[in-house]
């Protein structure tokens, strides 16, 4: 009977264990199911051994039951949150202390209830590990935020005493850097924070620096999109050091906003300790660089606002006064504008010249941090006005220094282009649809006949190649007596060749003469000496000359078509100059190749002559770190020109500087060919592809780099964080340990490491992924760092701002 038994439960499990995986076939939840299961198998056991009476469980037992189990399953199928959701979080919990302090248009207090609390610093020292791409959980620096918060309140925290200069070696005490220490740092990221969200809502459409949604590449499209195609052009080159007159400015545009003596008393002592590096020009902003600060972005926009609302003015006093109604359809006007401007010109608001489209004045701003593009469609001497009132408030208002140079350049019979944010800004002739199809027709035949020319040199080629070859293996001693010297020129070579000469040497004197007599030197090289003197005359006559018929009635047609385009064009343009008043431009933004090929050969990735070599300074480093170099330089480029319209261009320079210089790095380092080097190492999933990958390898990077292009507020610095070179340098001292010297990180770090810029700080510069503009006082800087952060400054994942230049000194 036990056995019986014991099979019965066996059958019974397994016919419960089917129902359930049914039941979960058909879509019934997780949760009831194992309930279901549970329920069948004590049925099974009860029908084996009467069970122990159980309490009964309610329905809502049950179900809340159900609740929490699904919730549960939710939970565990959520994504992990990224450093950047984490770091928008932080923000949040600051921003709800900042907004319960607003009353009556104004924030009060900020300084003694939001930044001097302990909540805030800590979560202000978050942001400040996220930037430095450390891991929450890990283990933290000895920071008493209720102590830090007590002396923010009473006035006894010394800026000074947790500040570090950096002086520079090679100019004494003038080249100094003071940059925060970790305390400080701390305070700044909670100060950022609540200015931006006081100031940050009242920002104008012009302004397209540290913005969540406009950015580095919302400035480019709006050039290229939204201006069309202007009259005239400039950019403002501002060059000014925070003073005075701008210190007391700025000031006054902060307390406009927030009643707050602590606060304003504390920006004051930074500003006095030089702590703020707040700089108008000198160098291009956007690269994480430590002479930027933290401060700096949010500060320059609010100092620059007011400048913002001052185009906007200027803009309506011009267009409102000076302009003339054009064509219905393309006036976006209102119709209050259009019934003052007929009101003040004394004539009727319909009965406006339709056809006059000269007198039509519109004003155009973008500012990027401190970089200025402005476009005016219009006169010149309108133009001239914008630009003297645009300049006089910069420098009466703002305190600015406008460099003199600045000038008017128009945007038609400008071939160079105008520089802005890294980029060139030009106008091309749009093509019109006679003319693209003459183009084509023209480009088919051209190509029709280089094919067919490229067919026959290749040909008569291989015939050149297998005569010589020929002559080098078949050409024997009992070849040549057969001649008897009967010919004059065999007669001349006899005279050469002396007794006992072997057949190979007298080929070679038999070449020798015959190339003497041709003058071969004249060509261009092997391949032509062969093709034409020894393959064409080898062929038939009628053949010859039918190719070469063929070659000339083409190059006839083509130079004919030239002729009529050009008498096309003329029409063209005599055609749309009634019609409308463009001339069918098309503004394009082109990345400065010419630059970036200096920057390549300043930093030792190709020659004089643009070929790829090895860098020297990276041999010495490991694998993983050499390859993060080479595709940090990629995801730079990626980032900054993934809009620009010669993207094709810049993709060749990827895979014949980079990849190439890269492989020979490698290879010079384990001192091997370079076919074995790259089948060694995967660069494809580093992100360095070969150009028939390129695509399918760039792809998700570009949409990984599309999130932080469009929040630059949460990744200004950091996404853009120009490229410097470390190389390996020992400690003189072994026995002592430092820990990495990036903020928040406790990691030890195995070796020390020498800052090596290519470029020192200039402006105005180009802005290409290379650190083309790092403070003097940091070349040659030894700092500390984890294996990990090497590869994320590398990378791009973290920048120099990150870095605690004083870890050394303590």
């Amino acid at each position: 009977m036990s056995f019986l038994a014991s099979s019965r439960g066996r059958l019974l499990r397994e016919l419960s264990r089917r129902r359930a995986s049914r039941l979960q076939r058909q879509g019934v939840h997780a949760a009831f199911v194992r309930r279901y299961s549970v329920h069948h198998f004590d049925a099974a056991e009860q029908a084996v051994e009467p069970p122990a009476p159980a309490p009964p469980v309610s329905l809502a037992k049950s179900l809340a039951s159900l609740a929490e189990e699904s919730a549960e399953a939710v939970q565990r199928q959520r994504k992990p949150l990224t450093r950047m959701e984490r770091k928008r979080l932080a923000e949040l919990r600051i921003k709800k202390r900042v907004k319960a302090q607003y009353l009556n248009g104004k924030f009060y207090d900020l300084m003694g209830k939001v930044v001097a609390t302990a909540e805030t610093l800590a979560d202000a020292y978050d942001i400040v590990r996220l930037n430095s791409n450390v891991d929450l959980a890990s283990a933290k620096d000895d920071v008493c935020f209720v102590t830090l918060a007590e002396q923010l309140r009473s006035g006894e925290f010394d800026v000074r005493a947790n500040a570090f200069s950096v002086v520079a070696k090679r100019r004494g005490g003038e080249g100094c850097l003071v940059l925060p220490r970790l305390n400080l740092k701390v305070v700044q990221e909670a100060i950022r924070v609540v200015l931006e969200v006081v100031y940050r809502p009242q920002f104008s459409k012009i302004s397209h620096g540290c913005r969540s949604g406009r950015g580095y590449h919302s400035a480019l499209r709006f050039i290229s999109d939204e201006i069309g195609v202007p009259d005239w052009c400039f950019t403002v080159p501002l060059h000014k050091e925070v003073d005075s007159n701008v210190n007391s400015k700025l000031i006054s545009l902060i307390q406009e906003k927030i009643e707050d003596t602590q606060l304003v008393a504390f920006m004051q002592k930074m500003f006095d300790a030089k702590v703020i590096n707040l700089v108008f020009g000198g160098y291009p902003k956007g690269h994480g660089l430590p002479q930027e600060g933290v401060l700096a972005p949010i500060l320059m926009n609010i100092y620059l606002d007011s400048f913002d609302h001052e185009v906007f003015r200027i803009c309506l006093r011009h267009e409102g006064l000076g302009s003339e109604a054009t064509d219905g359809s393309e006036d976006h006007g209102s119709n209050l504008r259009r019934w003052f401007r007929s009101q003040l010109k004394g004539r009727d608001e319909n009965s406006e010249d339709q056809t006059d489209c000269q007198t039509k004045i519109k004003l155009y701003a973008c500012r990027y941090m401190d970089e200025v593009f402005v476009a005016v469609s219009g006169s010149r001497d309108v133009a001239e006005d914008m630009k003297s009132e645009i300049v006089a408030y910069l420098r009466k208002s703002l305190y600015l220094e406008v460099d003199d140079r600045l000038r008017l350049m128009p945007v038609k019979r400008t071939l160079r282009g105008l520089q802005f944010c890294g980029v060139v800004v030009r106008v091309e002739t749009k093509e019109n649809a006679k003319l693209k199809a003459v183009h084509k027709l023209k480009d088919k035949i051209g190509l029709f006949a280089s094919q067919k020319q490229e067919i026959w040199d290749a040909m008569n080629l291989r015939v050149g190649k297998k005569w010589l070859a020929y002559g080098l293996r078949r050409i024997k001693e009992s070849e040549i007596k057969p001649l008897g010297l009967s010919t004059p020129l065999l007669d001349h070579i006899a005279k050469f060749r002396k007794e006992g000469m072997k057949t190979d040497h007298w080929f070679k004197t038999l070449l020798k003469v015959w190339m003497q007599d041709v003058n071969a030197k004249n060509e261009l090289n092997e391949d032509v000496l062969l093709s034409k003197y020894i393959a064409e005359p080898a062929l038939a006559q009628d053949l010859r000359d039918a190719f070469y018929n063929f070659q000339k009635q083409a190059k006839d047609y083509i130079s004919s078509e030239t002729a009529a385009t050009e008498a096309l064009l003329s029409n063209l343009k005599s055609e749309e100059s009634i019609s409308t008043c463009t001339d069918g431009g098309i503004i394009k933004i082109h990345a400065p190749l010419s630059y970036i090929q200096k920057c390549l050969h300043r930093y030792g990735i190709i020659n004089l002559e643009g070929f790829p070599r090895h860098v020297s300074a990276l041999v010495l480093q490991d694998d993983e770190l050499i390859v993060s170099w080479f595709a940090g330089i990629v995801h730079r480029w990626i980032r900054w020109f993934s809009e620009v319209d010669n993207f094709n261009e810049l993709q060749l320079m990827f895979v014949e500087c980079v990849r190439k210089s890269c492989i020979r790095t490698l290879s010079a380092k384990y001192r091997m060919y370079e076919k074995l080097t790259e089948k060694r190492f995967e660069l494809d999933d580093h992100g360095i592809p070969m150009v028939e990958d390129f695509e399918a390898t760039i792809k998700p990077l570009e949409s990984c780099y599309a999130l932080a292009s469009t929040d630059e507020a949460l990744m200004y610095g950091i996404s853009s964080s120009g490229l410097f070179v470390l190389t390996l340098s020992r400690v003189r001292v072994p026995s002592r340990q430092f820990n990495c010297f990036v903020m928040g990180c406790q990691s030890a770090s195995p070796s020390m490491y020498a800052l090596h810029v290519k470029e020192k700080q200039r402006f105005p510069g180009w802005r290409t992924g290379f650190s083309s503009s790092i403070h003097e006082s940091l070349d040659g800087r030894r700092i500390g760092l984890c294996t990990q952060h090497v590869k994320d400054l590398y990378l791009g994942h973290i920048s120099l701002q990150s870095v605690d230049f004083g870890s050394l000194v303590r």
